[in-house]
């Protein structure tokens, strides 16, 4: 269980939720002086804020917690914003907190810090668990959330392609996974053309990296992340303000990693596998050029309109390979375009999908667990603005518009056999600091997937 997380109650601090509506009837039950106290603050019930009562010793006592008014959709990680702000010592949740268990999870993903170049944090708030909180699965999707973050905030000089392999292979370690891994020029034996030519201009070599987990005789479940190391866009070159981020760029990789550690330590009847092309998409000599017509895994020819749209090319191959097997269930997260935070911002990802019971299915779930998305078309018409005069398709559109959809559409060629295929076009980051969202790398999508994954197949 998580070390922010306690199942003693003993001398607990009580952190009550209260609404702008319920905060003058609360204040008769207070004392004379905790209610001039809290008045004297500024303290309304209003969202954001909070306030420290003490006892007659001057000892803390009681919490009070502002949450969102009457009218609106009450924040479900608004819990969480205290275990960065109370001082440390054990707290319990009264009040109208909402969901129990979302104020607990946002609870620990708020308590994340990224300490890997600086002290560590002292000891900070814990959480008694809740009544009907399970804290072992609570904190198992906390803690894979939390990896995520760990290798998106992770800087590319400690990070590239084969410290993402790394990675997986730590987690079939823990899991009890088996994972392989092509590797350089291999890639090209292997009939991976489109993730080598992205990866060859690095002195890091790209790689494929497949780990299997789960009876063969269970359902396929597939997940694939993008793993670019860091963009620089190639020939293509990005401008510094948008090269500044992309040790984010294998945000994709980070978010279906997390996924599947969830997955295999719920032990989810599946057949799971992950799949992440991981590569840096560098400059030199050798790197690829827009205008190049390159070889794909499907078959495909694929003209290039411009090497800082690389996620697409490897996912295409990584994607491919998925779809050869026929899974149940594929999923790709990528850290894909920016027309998608044009459209909907960093926080609300679009997600794509032929199949509407799966794309109902996404959009409650994604609700239910607080990691919310929203679904784009696929649509058709738009198939057109990826056409080549010189080769079966260009991998971006002609005119600028509609980016993300058109990214979407491009990697749907990719997959034919699968039953149900969702692509998820993530942001990856917090660029300012939430509830339950500490400023920084986010895992975006992984719990909504593994409470789908849940759902479709439980645990009997």
């Amino acid at each position: 269980m998580h070390s922010l997380l306690t199942s003693s109650s003993a001398a607990a601090i009580p952190v009550h939720a209260v609404s702008a509506g319920t905060w003058p009837a609360l204040q008769n039950n207070l004392t004379s002086a905790n209610r001039s106290f809290a008045l004297a603050q500024g303290f309304a019930g209003r969202p954001g804020q909070h306030c420290l009562l003490p006892d007659p010793q001057g000892a803390l006592a009681t919490v009070l917690l502002g949450i969102d008014a009457a009218g609106r959709r009450p924040d479900p990680f608004a819990a969480g914003r205290l275990a960065a702000l109370l001082p440390a010592g054990d707290y319990t949740l009264s009040g109208e907190i909402g969901d129990p268990a979302l104020a607990t999870l946002s609870w620990l993903l708020q308590g994340y810090r990224f300490d890997r170049y600086r002290k560590p944090s002292p000891a900070r708030a814990r959480l008694v668990i809740p009544d009907g909180v399970d804290g072992e699965e609570i904190s198992l999707i906390a803690e894979s959330a939390m990896l995520a973050r760990d290798l998106v905030n992770t800087p590319a000089n400690e990070l590239g392609p084969g410290e993402i392999e790394a990675a997986i292979r730590g987690l079939a370690t823990e899991c009890g996974a088996t994972v392989t891994s092509i590797v350089g020029d291999d890639l090209i034996a292997r009939n991976f053309p489109m993730i080598h030519a992205v990866g060859r201009a690095s002195t890091r070599a790209p790689r494929l990296v497949d780990l299997v987990w789960g009876d063969p005789a269970h359902p396929k479940v597939t997940l694939v992340g993008k793993g670019v190391a860091f963009d620089t866009g190639g020939l293509n070159l990005k401008p510094d303000a948008s090269m500044l981020l992309m040790k984010k760029d294998m945000g994709g990789a980070a978010a279906a990693i997390a996924a599947a550690r969830m997955i295999m330590l719920a032990k989810l009847p599946v057949r799971l596998r992950l799949l992440v092309p991981a590569v840096e998409n560098a400059v030199s000599g050798n790197a690829f050029r827009p205008g190049d017509v390159l070889a794909s895994r499907k078959g495909l020819s694929v003209e290039i309109g411009n090497t800082d749209a690389e996620g697409r090319l490897i996912l295409g191959d990584a994607l491919a390979l998925a779809d050869e097997e026929a899974p149940e269930l594929l999923v790709d997260f990528a850290t894909l375009t920016g027309a998608a935070r044009t459209a909907l911002g960093p926080e609300l990802p679009p997600f794509y999908t032929h199949d509407e019971g799966l794309a109902a299915a996404i959009a409650r779930l994604g609700m239910a667990v607080n990691d919310p998305v929203w679904r784009l078309p696929l649509w058709p018409p738009y198939d057109g603005l990826l056409e080549s005069k010189i080769a079966d398709v260009n991998h971006i559109s002609g005119g600028g518009m509609a980016g993300s959809v058109t990214a979407a559409l491009f990697l749907n060629r990719f997959v034919e056999k699968t039953k149900a295929y969702a692509h998820f076009d993530i942001y990856a980051w917090n660029p300012s600091a939430k509830p339950g969202r500490p400023e920084g790398g986010e895992c975006q999508g992984a719990r909504l997937i593994h409470a789908l994954v849940k759902q479709l197949y439980p645990r009997g």
